[in-house]
């Protein structure tokens, strides 16, 4: 076990420390800014791919490197190189504070591949301010007199009441077990998971990880958080936080297992609320990012229906599915960066047109929403496909019925979209989009991505069933 198997992150703090200087020196350039973060951000997924077999513990046995934690580190990464390559062009936030920008997203990231390794519930704790308190920060960068204020406030208001429940929960475990360890808390929670204390415990510290997710009831922060950030910022939240957020879950169900019918059964309830809550109230959002935000609260149901069936195909789903997540929901937020040039907010009607401004745009927007909504061949057909099939081998079958019952109300919405990108002429006259070369790349990049993911998932859902397989290790 070397210092170098923490490659993602020594990159990840690398970049926080170098934008660090740059704030301190005050304003060294967009375009340097700009280049400066590609380059740090590209070498953390390098970094994070060249550590993918790393495996040991760090600092007492808190710190746990296997598959698990190196796939996900490896979204991370990836997840902060793609939404820094939307920052070209980051007029939502002051020049000056561009440096600030990519430093709370680099000390964000390090936060949360922090959480996929720690195997201490005090260091998932610390992992999760570390993480959470960047985002406070980058809403609140926002330039103008909109709602960014607003949602930076409810944003830390709410984060810190859930941290003050998740803090009692973890509280509770430690009472019950006298150990932190999720090691140790497995055998614990095993053998006495019908005791109200642990069940207890566990739902509360599990609250944290809802809020970061969104799911229903812990998501009144993301509508308000989506409409009033940063544009690429709003992206950074719907993608890489959700995707750590999954990890942890499936880490901690994992430890959990399937021995208390009273622990599944609020699980499913909360799945059932978010799908349902989410999509019905998706119906009518006229602020694109809104709608995205209800929709993230459906999403999240879904990768919990995967995480439900407790087996390694439904927790392998769960992570093939966070993947899938990351990939549609950046197609759509790049889309978004792209027709809003001046950093604003974009409405549905204001895609009016796109087909014509920009194909390639339009097209991008159109995989995204229909991978989504779940239609074949896309990717995110592929990974819902993969959590029903895993819920229905558990029983779950009127699990999986509302679910598809969910899926197909969201497409009415999913719908709107395209009909305004394809079909709804603009108002006014608008010009062409012009994409720079590198745009244009990543963008047709993401689009192979969406599709060949959804007709040739072979390779990720083997790389997520073998993550899974090394959940917990043997306590030392």
């Amino acid at each position: 076990m070397t210092w170098i198997s923490l490659a993602p992150e020594w990159t990840a703090l690398l970049m926080a420390a170098v934008f660090l200087a740059f704030s301190m020196a005050g304003n060294s350039g967009a375009k340097r800014n700009f280049f400066t973060a590609v380059f740090l951000s590209a070498a953390g997924v390098v970094a994070a791919w060249s550590a993918l077999g790393a495996q040991g513990v760090f600092f007492s046995h808190v710190y746990q490197l296997n598959l698990f934690s190196q796939l996900f580190k490896v979204l991370l990464s990836l997840g902060l190189f793609l939404i820094v390559c939307q920052c070209s062009e980051l007029k939502g936030i002051r020049e000056r504070q561009h440096p600030e920008c990519y430093l709370l997203l680099s000390i964000s990231t390090l936060g949360t591949m922090m959480m996929v390794s720690s195997v201490d519930l005090l260091t998932l704790y610390v992992s999760l301010e570390v993480s959470s308190y960047s985002l406070y920060l980058l809403v609140a960068l926002r330039k103008g007199e909109g709602t960014h204020r607003e949602a930076s406030i409810k944003y830390l208001l709410t984060g810190a009441a859930t941290s003050a429940v998740m803090l009692f929960g973890l509280a509770l475990l430690f009472g019950a077990a006298a150990t932190t360890n999720i090691i140790e808390l497995q055998t614990a929670l095993t053998t006495a998971m019908n005791r109200p204390l642990y069940l207890l415990g566990l739902l509360l510290t599990l609250s944290g990880f809802f809020f970061k997710l969104a799911l229903f009831p812990f998501h009144i922060w993301a509508p308000t958080v989506y409409e009033g950030a940063p544009n690429q910022v709003a992206a950074y939240i719907a993608t890489a936080t959700k995707t750590a957020a999954a990890a942890v879950l499936v880490r901690l169900v994992a430890s959990a297992g399937e021995n208390n019918p009273h622990f599944v059964r609020a699980l499913v309830i909360l799945a059932i609320a978010s799908m349902t809550y989410g999509n019905l109230v998706a119906l009518r959002q006229k602020d694109l990012k809104r709608l995205f935000a209800y929709s993230a609260v459906a999403h999240a149901g879904y990768i919990l229906v995967g995480i439900l069936s407790t087996s390694e195909k439904g927790y392998g789903g769960a992570i093939f599915y966070a993947f899938a997540y990351l990939t549609m929901t950046y197609a759509c937020f790049l889309v978004l960066v792209k027709v809003a040039v001046d950093g604003g907010n974009l409405t549905v009607e204001g895609l009016a047109g796109l087909h014509r401004r920009s194909p390639l745009l339009a097209m991008t927007l159109l995989l995204g929403v229909f991978s989504l909504g779940g239609i074949p061949p896309t990717i995110g057909f592929t990974g819902k496909f993969l959590v029903f099939v895993a819920a229905l081998e558990k029983d779950l079958f009127y699990l999986v019925l509302i679910s598809m019952i969910n899926v197909v109300v969201s497409l009415y919405y999913y719908a709107l979209i395209v009909k305004a990108a394809y079909l709804t002429p603009p108002k006014e006259t608008v010009g062409a989009i012009v994409l720079s070369p590198a745009t244009t790349g990543l963008t047709l990049l993401i689009d192979l991505i969406i599709v060949v993911g959804g007709l040739f998932p072979g390779y990720l859902y083997e790389l997520a069933l073998a993550a899974t397989k090394v959940l917990v290790l043997p306590a030392p």
